[in-house]
């Protein structure tokens, strides 16, 4: 397991047909061999796991990548009220080129592409 620094970008769509790197976000993660997530070093070290959306439409936000309520969630202030759901994210691989569909707190699912990942020395 190493923790890596992914970007993603929001994919084509008919808003975006050239998808858009200006709705990115930024997560600090553990990945397995597989670019899977670690959840048991997640559970060892929670304070690592960030989350940074960033849209032209409204300021950055800060959260953090956590497990509840048995679904990967991005949130940003106590509660489930703004969770952003992730999409089987316990089997989807993060490497560069994979997918992922993202929920927000509207119910809006949208899909993103990991456009980088790097790994990031040991804290």
């Amino acid at each position: 397991m190493t923790w890596h620094l992914i970007r993603l970008d929001l994919a084509r769509s008919a808003a975006h047909p050239d998808g858009s790197r200006e709705h990115c976000y930024l997560l600090c993660i553990p990945l397995d061999n597989h670019g899977l997530i670690d959840r048991t070093a997640i559970r060892a070290e929670p304070e690592r796991a960030t989350v940074l959306r960033s849209s032209p439409d409204e300021p950055e936000r800060t959260g953090r990548v956590g497990h509840t309520n048995g679904r990967w969630v991005f949130s940003y202030l106590p509660g489930d009220g703004d969770d952003e759901e992730l999409f089987h994210l316990e089997t989807h691989p993060l490497r560069e080129g994979d997918f992922m569909t993202i929920t927000d707190a509207s119910g809006e699912a949208r899909c993103f592409e990991v456009s980088s990942s790097r790994t990031l020395a040991a804290a």
